[in-house]
């Protein structure tokens, strides 16, 4: 199965790309960790926010995989443990269906996104910079992966 992460920002700083890759090459085939990154709209001229979003949302579908268990990253969104994220890839594992994670841009996420979500899912009650929410993300489901798999990465 697949772990998709599909993040609005494809100009991320350095620091960002080699802490993602660090944790996408940890994890195995099995478990594949793979990132799309999403052209943010351009904020010119007289577009609003919920523009701007909408232009965001049809982007995102175009490149959401068909068929997958949709999770959405937002500060609003259910704060869960490493033991829970371990038994919650373990349920999306056993059931074979692809896993798109979605990180909004600096506006966050069109309410038709949020919407369609299976999950919501906050990685902390803090807002984060767009580029840390993805390597976050990596290095949780790494853990999570690794404690499922009795690895000694994780030291409870």
């Amino acid at each position: 199965m697949k772990f998709h992460i599909l993040a609005v920002g494809n100009k991320m700083p350095d620091w960002v790309r080699k802490g993602y890759t660090e944790y996408c090459q940890r994890m195995p085939k099995e478990a594949e960790l793979l990132l799309v990154e999403i052209k943010p709209e351009k904020r010119v001229g007289s577009k609003n926010t919920r523009q701007l979003l909408q232009a965001e949302s049809e982007r995102i579908r175009t490149v959401l995989p068909p068929g997958c268990h949709i999770v959405v990253l937002d500060e609003t969104g259910k704060q869960a443990t490493t033991m829970k994220l371990a038994e919650m890839m373990d349920r999306w594992m056993g059931s074979g269906q692809d896993v798109a994670f979605i990180i909004g841009g600096a506006d966050g996420l069109h309410q038709d996104i949020k919407q369609m979500a299976h999950e919501k899912l906050a990685l902390s009650a803090m807002t984060l910079p767009h580029g840390l929410a993805r390597v976050l993300l990596a290095e949780q489901l790494y853990r999570a992966f690794s404690i499922n798999r009795n690895h000694p990465y994780h030291r409870a």
